[in-house]
């Protein structure tokens, strides 16, 4: 993962978190009136929490991310060799992002997926 995507994590969490002890707060408060923000403020921050928890890195295999390989290819796809079962298919795009073209691998039997930069 990307330092840049570390810490984006990092911030929406935190405002994540923030709203949603904020919401908690205002509810507990008692002060009348303040029930229509916190409504706003507990949903709002468990998705900034769910997403920053839950959030992974463009193009790579949840083996790839459970690894917490450091070695991540250009546009954010897989590095090195791939499983045999994995075939080339005609599928192929250009990461918005980084401009690199991404060749589509497919295991036919799990439909399983992955990225390599040409």
């Amino acid at each position: 993962m990307t330092t840049g995507v570390s810490v984006m994590r990092l911030v929406l969490g935190v405002i994540g978190a923030i709203m949603l002890l904020g919401g908690i707060a205002l509810v507990a408060s008692g002060i009348p009136g303040v029930f229509v923000g916190a409504l706003w403020l507990i949903p709002s921050g468990m998705v900034l929490v769910i997403v920053a928890v839950v959030e992974v890195s463009r193009y790579r295999s949840q083996a790839a991310e459970n690894g917490r390989s450091s070695a991540i290819g250009p546009g954010g796809g897989e590095t090195g060799r791939l499983e045999p079962r994995f075939q080339r298919t005609d599928e192929v795009f250009v990461d918005p992002t980084s401009n690199v073209r991404m060749r589509v691998y497919m295991d036919a039997r799990t439909g399983d997926r992955r990225y390599l930069a040409e």
